[in-house]
């Protein structure tokens, strides 16, 4: 069965978007590997969000500090949130490290490999999509990614 999870993270005050661009474009090409390996994720996002504009895009290209930015992982997965977690932490907690290096609280929780509990503690605390009123969630079909990739 598809779960989701959205983590929503405020970004360090100060930062600019264009930080945070630069830091994500490096570790794209590391996550997508191991959303490739894993085989339990369905689809994955990454967003970067300006609380501070009506829309909430960011100027990308901004080098200005800004208190405002906020990072966001959604994604939807097959299976167990722990092992989830910790499969994640196996092949990405460099990448993690890095992207917790950008976010509010983001230092307790580095290096991952050595606060694993921590940091599922975190995700399952500010997961959005495990909290009312964001708990809404519909998936077209029952199939596992592994399913999926079989039939195909």
């Amino acid at each position: 069965m598809t779960r989701p999870l959205t983590l929503v993270s405020p970004v360090l005050p100060g930062t600019s978007a264009a930080t945070v661009v630069a830091k994500l474009a490096l570790l794209l090409p590391q996550i997508n590997a191991a959303l490739e390996s894993i085989g339990t994720v369905h689809f994955a996002r990454l967003v970067l969000l300006d609380r501070s504009k009506a829309n909430l895009q960011p100027d990308l290209l901004s080098i200005l500090p800004s208190d405002d930015l906020v990072i966001g992982i959604i994604t939807s997965y097959d299976g167990d949130f722990s092992t989830y977690i910790h499969d994640f932490v196996a092949r990405l907690s460099d990448e993690f490290d890095a992207l917790l290096s950008l976010t509010v609280g983001g230092a307790a929780l580095t290096p991952v490999v050595d606060h694993v509990a921590e940091f599922e503690a975190f995700i399952a605390q500010n997961n959005a999509s495990e909290h009312i009123p964001n708990t809404y969630f519909y998936a077209a079909y029952p199939h596992t990614v592994q399913a999926i990739h079989a039939a195909i």
